[in-house]
């Protein structure tokens, strides 16, 4: 068969696309965001670079989708299931988030690095993480009555960044505040979290439109 008469290579879109997530994740695990760039990735996934760019426009597009993959930021807690009232529930997923922070070092760097850096390829992994996380919190709080006359996303936002910060704080094994962060100071700081949410969120009239 003549070389223009072969055969057109039939892709499966799919496995490539996820070949070159994978590619990136593991960049960015071994060598951080200084390591990933289209060539770095096409190379690590083993496939044309023209491929990077046809189906994600570019490591700004890798980097989007690899923080819209749930598992990728939350691993185990993607499948918690909270139950109870809206500020036992809501607490219930922050904590979840909490406990995946603790567990994987990746995915602590990237929140370090999103606390002190501001560059495009941080807040395209961002937006796709921030958008991942709204969605996987919406569906299991769907059904639970949400607070009326209270700013839940402040509120949420204040629950988030204080679980970050206390597990970014838990790997360095430094007390805060008079609180260690060993497992029975980290226990405490969950009983205290939820206490809080429930107190805060449970003060006002649940809105069962929603």
């Amino acid at each position: 068969m003549s070389r223009a008469e072969a055969a057109p290579v039939v892709r499966d879109r799919p496995a490539t696309e996820r070949s070159i997530i994978e590619a990136a994740a593991r960049l960015l695990a071994d060598k951080g965001f200084s390591a990933l760039n289209v060539q770095a990735v096409a190379e690590a996934a083993g496939v044309d670079r023209k491929l990077v760019y046809r189906y994600f426009g570019g490591i700004e597009g890798v980097v989007e989708r690899l923080g819209a993959d749930v598992h990728w930021t939350l691993g185990e807690a993607e499948d918690a299931t909270p139950a109870g009232s809206y500020g036992e529930a809501a607490a219930a997923l922050v904590l979840a988030y909490g406990r995946a922070l603790s567990a994987d070092p990746r995915l602590r760097g990237l929140v370090a690095w999103e606390t002190v850096e501001d560059t495009p390829m941080l807040r395209a992994l961002d937006a796709g993480r921030s958008s991942a996380m709204q969605a996987w919190a919406a569906a299991r709080l769907a059904g639970v009555p949400r607070p009326a006359g209270i700013d839940v996303p402040a509120l949420n936002a204040v629950l988030i960044a204080g679980i970050q910060m206390l597990a970014l704080r838990r790997e360095q094994q430094r007390p805060f505040a008079g609180v260690a962060l060993d497992d029975a100071g980290w226990a405490r700081i969950e009983a205290a979290l939820t206490a809080m949410a429930v107190a805060v969120f449970e003060q006002s009239t649940p809105d069962h439109r929603r």
